[in-house]
Formats: structure tokens, sequence, C-alpha cells
């Protein structure tokens, strides 16, 4: 599917006069000037949003563009579509989209940029888009334990610092009864203290912490339970907290 959509947005670059060469890209306008992947997102990603295709269509356009150039702009060309006067963009095609990408045996780390600073951020977008991306699934993800889904749901534990605690708890317990999380939980936990918008309540992130199977080795551990135990809930909410962990752990 993702190979699919890849070439679809190829040849579709390719119809704008946009091919790629062997250190970049090149425009029919101006075949001397090599681009970056970053100058073709910023230059054509929005334009795909005005092609004479149904809004599912352009969705997946979009994502196949994503695919090819691997760029964090493509998926703010595809908020802005989501708010723009023409959306919302049909949700099932769009987070199946975000989901899809979240399983990839490949690198994510645009999509999960994306959901960090542009989803999970935002109060008014964090909910629908933390259960589209996991929440909704964690039960199925635990039970099946297929590779994919785990790394769906590693990568989002991971990057799901600034969403409210209480809408992630249930999440995170949940993943808790299965091991091979055990280190996204965490990682998520070390997340929602450090994050400026992170978000977790102390005394239960601490007894999550306490039920976690990490090597005693893990870079942190201390210094994260050390703050958890003094009731501070955030890094910069609590200026020399964590410098003070740092040295009571050295």
């Amino acid at each position: 599917m993702e190979m699919q959509a890849e070439e679809a947005a190829r040849r579709w670059l390719a119809d704008q006069g946009v091919s790629q060469v062997r250190d970049g890209w090149v425009s029919d306008e101006k075949p001397d000037a090599l681009l970056t992947t970053n100058e073709v997102a910023h230059s054509w990603a929005g334009d795909v949003f005005t092609e004479d295709l149904d809004a599912a269509g352009q969705v997946r356009l979009a994502f196949g563009l994503l695919d090819l150039l691997d760029e964090y702009w493509v998926t703010r060309e595809i908020r802005f579509a989501n708010e723009g006067a023409e959306g919302p963009l049909p949700a099932d095609v769009m987070w199946d989209g975000y989901r899809q990408r979240l399983e990839a045996d490949r690198d994510s780390e645009a999509v999960t940029y994306s959901l960090w600073v542009d989803w999970f951020e935002d109060h008014a977008t964090s909910a629908t888009a933390f259960a589209e991306v996991l929440g909704n699934d964690i039960d199925r993800i635990v039970a099946e334990r297929s590779k994919a889904l785990l790394r769906r749901a590693r990568r989002v534990l991971e990057c799901s610092g600034p969403v409210r605690w209480t809408l992630k708890e249930l999440t995170y317990r949940t993943a808790m009864r299965l091991p091979a999380l055990h280190s996204a939980v965490f990682r998520g936990l070390l997340a929602s203290f450090h994050d400026v918008y992170g978000d977790l309540e102390p005394t239960v992130a601490l007894t999550f912490l306490g039920q976690l199977d990490l090597p005693t080795n893990t870079q942190h551990l201390a210094e994260l339970r050390h703050v958890l135990a003094a009731g501070h809930k955030n890094h910069y909410r609590s200026p020399g907290a964590w410098d003070d962990a740092l040295r009571s752990c050295s």
C-alpha cells in the first residue's frame, strides 16, 4: 500500500514537472537548480489539496508524498487542509494514513514529530489524535502483539508526553500488561515530565514506574523516580528539580 502511494506521488510530481535525480530533485522550470526534499515539500505539498480528486484521494496522495519525501512539512499541509475552508478531511482516511506509517518498518520521525508538536500539544486535537493512533486499539495491540502493532504502540507512547494525563493514563496502564512495551511506557513517562507541555500525575506515574520491568541501569530511571516521589509534575513547572535529582542520584 505504501509503495503504491509513494509511486503515485512520484508520478504526480512528474506531472508537475518535478523529478528526482541522483543528488536531489529538479523542476522543468529551473532544470539547473537542484532542489532538496524539504524544498519540494514546501513548494508542492500544498498543491495536492487543489487536485481534481475527492478528499480521500487527496489525503492518500499527500501521504504518498510523505512516503516519498519523508519531510515533516507534508504533514503540516495535511493539517492545514484539515482545518481549512474545504475541511475537515475524511477522518478515517487521515488517521489510517498515520496508523499505517506508524506500523511501517521504516523511519517514522516525520510522523511522530507531527503527532507530538501538531496534534498532541494542541488540547483541541490531542484527545482525538491519541485515541485514533493508539488509545482505541491498545487492548487489541496487547492481545495480538504483532510486530507492526507493537511498533505503532512504542512510537506513540514515546511521543505522548503532551497528551493530558487523564487521556493517556488508561492506555499506559493497559500497555504495561505487556513487558515488550515497558521501555516505551518509561520513555512516555519521561517525556511527560520533560516536555514543555508534558502532563502527568506524580503519584500514579510513580506507581507505574515501580511496576515496569526495566534494566537497573536504565538512563534517568532513578532521577525520574526521585522527582515523582517529590511530587513534581513537570520539568518546567519545577525549576531545579531535575538538577537536584541528578545530584542526588549520582
